[in-house]
């Protein structure tokens, strides 16, 4: 079923078309920004049931973007009807654009050309197969319930079993002279964290779950329940590992870390415009193995990150970043990308209403390759398999990139050991560890997982 349009933001679009008349008949360029958003949490484990809103992705609001000549303003507000368009107005007219004349000292205005604004009319929805509206909160909690108890039935060494889950359905409309556009889309994510202790020793193991539907994807959790207490229950015998260098075969999870702390954050080109990222200067340049195809997109996958225009009205693509070794380009919001004097990639997103949009990723990932995993396994002669992404960060401006991983399984003459060594660290200078790659498997799949890599870089 297809993500149903919202009653409010029906009701309310005729007055955001009659502001938007208004504010054309002043400025060079007006478009209007109209979200309803509902995004709920829930959680279960030893230590209790909790459900709540996200205070964050909830909210209903709007935002106005004019253009004055030379530079652009935005005035975001949550309420509108006939008698409050004259206050707005009178708002964008004589407090927002003057805020030009008040810049500290240092700070210069930049002149900016109108933004494009091609002719396009859509009415778009994600699809799902369980919306958790319709579910309701006993039933979600209940699932939940079943999925902790069955994880900390598992074992006496089980000391919890958090079931986890979060929402939002989402509805946007974006308003100019010749757009009109219209969003709804539902994406659901959920996640199982194991703790199991032996003596003093307490091990986690975490399993995130990710959907661009509903709460459909509960079964899926329902199926892994056994098979995280179990890997929880192994990480009780890990060993601390050795710093070193070794050949790593990263599962598709920490593939995805890799991915989003190696070049997601460092082609952001919000970042080149003030001169943080390093990628900036290596445009047409080898910077990774010729095996690696890198793109971004809100079209290029079906995922938590999906959407079909971004928060400046700009149609969602794939971006291709990295083709065959080289960087082609970075992704962009539609103001970086004027500034830059590059095409706009349809990354501008919002937080909320009330926060300006930034250049930031989507669904980023490497392109599935040739390789057949048991092919990789069978190449390494001493090495590690490494599993569970925990965290990760990456310095843009020098490139270094550090992760950490819950898992190294140990390989020795092309078969697993059965040793298993934990935490993990995973660093290095990003261009090292991307031209290290010498295979990628040909199984993807985007969420919490993408595609598995070899690389040889720090254990």
């Amino acid at each position: 079923m297809k993500v149903k349009s919202s009653h409010y933001l029906k009701q309310a679009k005729p007055l955001l078309k009659s502001l938007l008349d208004s504010l054309l008949e002043h400025y060079g360029y007006a478009s209007i920004l109209a979200s309803d958003s509902k995004a709920m949490i829930y959680s279960v484990s030893n230590r209790g049931t909790t459900i709540s809103e996200d205070d964050i992705l909830s909210g209903r609001g709007f935002v106005a973007k004019v253009y004055d000549g030379t530079s652009y303003g935005e005035y975001s507000f949550n309420e509108i009807t006939m008698d409050k368009i004259p206050h707005i107005l009178n708002e964008i007219h004589n407090s927002v654009i003057p805020l030009k004349k008040h810049l500290p000292a240092g700070i210069k205005e930049s002149e900016y050309k109108v933004l494009s604004d091609e002719a396009k009319t859509i009415e778009e929805s994600t699809e799902y197969i369980q919306n958790p509206e319709e579910l309701g909160d006993e039933k979600i909690i209940g699932l939940l319930t079943k999925l902790s108890e069955e994880g900390r039935a598992f074992d006496e060494k089980i000391l919890d079993c958090s079931a986890s889950l979060r929402y939002q359905q989402l509805h946007k409309l974006f308003l100019s002279k010749n757009k009109d556009m219209e969003q709804n889309i539902l994406w659901t994510t959920g996640s199982l964290m194991v703790m199991a202790s032996r003596g003093e020793e307490i091990k986690y193991y975490f399993k995130g779950y990710s959907n661009l539907g509903g709460t459909e994807m509960l079964s899926e959790m329902r199926e892994d329940v056994k098979a995280a207490a179990k890997t929880a229950l192994e990480l009780l015998d890990s060993e601390p590992i050795k710093p070193g260098e070794y050949d790593c075969i990263c599962t598709p999870e920490v593939t995805g870390m890799i991915v989003h702390e190696a070049f997601g954050h460092g082609v952001e080109m919000d970042m080149f415009v003030k001169d943080r990222a390093l990628a900036k200067q290596y445009i047409g340049e080898y910077v990774a193995s010729p095996l690696i195809t890198m793109h971004d997109g809100a079209a290029a996958a079906n995922e938590t990150a999906t959407y079909f225009f971004d928060d400046e009205g700009v149609m969602s693509r794939d971006t291709i970043i990295i083709d065959k070794g080289i960087l082609k380009r970075g992704i962009s919001d539609s103001q970086t990308a004027m500034f830059l004097s590059t095409p706009p990639t349809g990354n501008g997103r919002r937080e909320s209403y009330e926060r300006k949009a930034y250049t930031r990723m989507t669904n980023t990932y490497f392109e599935a390759g040739k390789d057949k995993l048991e092919d990789m396994i069978a190449s390494v002669s001493h090495g590690f398999l490494l599993e569970n992404a925990s965290s990760g960060m990456e310095d843009p401006k020098n490139w270094g990139i550090q992760c950490m991983v819950n898992i190294a399984r140990e390989i020795k003459d092309g078969k697993l050991t059965g040793k298993i060594y934990s935490p993990i660290v995973l660093t290095g200078y990003v261009p090292d560890l991307l031209k290290s790659i010498s295979m990628i498997s040909d199984n993807i799949k985007l969420g919490a997982e993408v595609s598995a890599v070899k690389v040889i870089r720090n254990g």
